[in-house]
């Protein structure tokens, strides 16, 4: 999972893939958190991404480092309602607090449960990693 987060961290940007009906949806994101043994993602609930999570977690990561590798990331996104993980990831994500608020009624934390990562390169075979 720290090899997982270390390269997301690393690529600074990642792209995360919904769908909604028949058409699949894809939108950049920047942080990620280890919390409880679980990878952590926020976003907004107002949000058409977090609609579409919701009608389905099903969910694929996607990003590219320098020097040809790059990562994709499957599972399934849950709900973390709880005041003090919200605040963990804000504290280490302060930059984020201009638009949530681990008191609001907007801020939605979500973690991978059932999550395959595929490390992958032009030159060498492909790393699995199972949470």
């Amino acid at each position: 999972m720290k090899e997982i987060y270390d390269f997301l961290r690393r690529c600074g940007c990642f792209f995360l893939a919904t769908e909604e009906g028949d058409q699949p949806r894809v939108r950049p994101f920047g942080v990620i958190e280890i919390y409880e043994d679980k990878i952590y993602f926020l976003t907004g609930k107002k949000k058409n991404v977090a609609k579409q999570i919701e009608k389905n977690p099903k969910v694929e990561i996607c990003a590219a480092a320098q020097g040809e590798v790059w990562i994709r990331l499957e599972g399934e996104l849950k709900a973390d309602e709880r005041v003090e993980a919200k605040k963990f990831f804000l504290d280490r994500n302060p930059q984020l607090r201009g638009m949530y608020n681990e008191n609001d009624d907007n801020t939605l934390l979500l973690y991978m449960e059932h999550g395959k990562a595929t490390i992958s390169s032009f030159v060498n075979a492909p790393k699995e990693i199972r949470f």
